[in-house]
């Protein structure tokens, strides 16, 4: 397994079980970084690099659950695997419930493991491919004009343009040429491509 531009994230205030897991993930080629708690991972943690977070459950100060609370909270797109102790099993699901993509009893089952840490790398791509598009958009966005912007709100609400021109005060020609520039602006193809471009960026939710 290679994926030499990813970082697996080892969460765990038990050095033996980050080091056990270290050696294992960096002896199949990925890119380790060891934590000895959840603060300590917050503060060194790049998320706008490839990679994916394997936490314990149990940890002194912010617990597992706090952990993926605080990521959610921040947005982070790296996927959480959990890692838990026998007894734990009810608090990893807990963790699920609160967005982890799966959870491992100790010992792991190591190939189980490098299976499902390659999943999360390749939703993680997913997710940051997803965050630069909307991003993209929203600079595309960002650049309509109060007029076109305020006739893009109206096809987004599913109005007609002479219902916008109405609402507006201005004509309908003017409203046609507004919708015009607008889908030029973001490279819609139509009325419909533009709401798709548009909801697909969160506009007009706030």
């Amino acid at each position: 397994m290679s994926d030499e531009d990813a970082v697996i994230h080892v969460v765990d205030d038990d050095r033996a079980a980050r080091e056990g897991l270290g050696f294992l993930l960096s002896s199949l080629g990925l890119t380790v970084a060891a934590h000895a708690s959840a603060a300590d991972l917050l503060a060194r943690l790049d998320p706008g690099l490839v990679g994916c977070i394997l936490a314990d459950v149990r940890m002194p100060g912010m617990t597992g659950l706090e952990l993926l609370d605080e990521l959610g909270r921040r947005g982070c797109p790296l996927p959480v695997i959990v890692i838990t102790g026998h007894g734990d099993v009810p608090m990893a699901v807990q963790a699920m419930r609160a967005g982890a993509m799966d959870f491992f009893e100790k010992p792991v089952n190591g190939m189980a493991l490098v299976e499902r840490i390659s999943e999360a790398l390749k939703l993680c791509r997913e997710r940051l491919a997803a965050d630069r598009d909307k991003a993209g958009l929203m600079a595309r966005i960002e650049s309509l004009t109060a007029r076109e912007a305020e006739v893009a709100r109206g096809v987004l609400a599913g109005k007609q343009n002479k219902v916008i021109a109405a609402d507006l005060g201005i004509s309908l020609k003017t409203v046609e040429i507004h919708r015009h520039n607008a889908m030029e602006k973001l490279g819609a193809s139509g009325a419909a491509d533009l709401v798709r471009r548009l909801v697909a960026a969160g506009w007009g939710s706030e």
